[in-house]
């Protein structure tokens, strides 16, 4: 039996270390990951509008893939429309991603932490509550950052290393100013840039980066598994490379550009044009 790829989708180029992180723990797996070209960005749309646009994302990559499971490698996907999703697909597992909150509550040593999101998300009252139940002697500093989203998406391999520190910049400075010790990245963009927040940490100053990639990565793996026991769909997963080979598709009828060829070999995925 060939088994069922799994499906990831963002707004845009988010997904892509989630889908390293959950490749890694299903070496024989085939991944399929859908940008959402042409409904990015989701940080500045209104709730209907990326439930929407989730919903549609979901329903594409079922009919045309079948997948043992659809991740949500978009935070804001995720805290305004997982359930509109699961309700639109009530036969896939769909897993979503959210701000690694728990975790930065228990690494931070002052009890102060940020979240650096896209403006809906930080706004949100899901990411409120998360903090409630996972931090709540924790004090938490919301920042919305939606220029470096867009930055990431469109200029992160073209960019010179002195731009790559100022996109940054803003979110690190006030996460400092704030006398959080710990930063969660809240956006899968900016996980892309992880290298470039700890670079704008000033000498002397401390400053710990959370995310959820391998909670993600860890919960994709379990639902696979428990998929393939009940089902067999995912027979022979696990025992050596797909015969077929991982793609990345977009969304919307302009052509493949060289931005998004780069991205998808940079993380092993073939460049596959539109998907819808």
């Amino acid at each position: 039996m060939v088994a069922q790829p799994i499906a990831f989708f963002d707004s845009g180029v988010g997904g892509l270390p989630y889908l390293e992180a959950a490749r890694r723990l299903l070496p024989g797996r085939r991944f399929i990951y859908l940008a959402d070209r042409a409904g990015f960005p989701y940080g500045t749309k209104t709730p209907q509008a990326v439930q929407a646009l989730a919903v549609q994302a979901v329903l594409a990559l079922a009919t045309r893939f079948q997948p043992v499971a659809i991740v949500v490698a978009c935070n804001t996907a995720t805290e305004v429309a997982i359930d509109a999703m699961r309700a639109a697909l009530p036969t896939v597992p769909i897993v979503g991603t959210v701000p690694a909150i728990k975790p930065a509550a228990a690494f931070s040593s002052v009890k102060r932490i940020a979240v650096v999101a896209t403006q809906r998300a930080a706004e949100e009252p899901y990411l409120l509550r998360l903090a409630e139940q996972w931090a709540a002697d924790c004090q938490l500093t919301r920042l919305g950052d939606g220029a470096l989203v867009d930055f990431i998406e469109r200029r992160l391999f073209t960019a010179s290393p002195e731009e790559r520190l100022a996109a940054v910049r803003p979110a690190v400075e006030k996460t400092l100013a704030a006398g959080a010790d710990v930063l969660v990245l809240g956006c899968t963009h900016f996980l892309h840039m992880a290298a470039d927040f700890l670079a704008a940490v000033p000498a002397g100053r401390h400053l710990r980066l959370v995310d959820s990639r391998q909670g993600v990565a860890q919960q994709v793996a379990r639902v696979v598994e428990r998929a393939t026991a009940e089902t067999g769909s995912g027979a022979d997963a696990g025992s050596g490379a797909s015969a077929e080979p991982d793609l990345m598709f977009l969304t919307g009828p302009e052509p493949f550009e060289a931005r998004y060829e780069d991205f998808a070999r940079r993380f092993g995925l073939e460049p596959a044009g539109s998907l819808y």
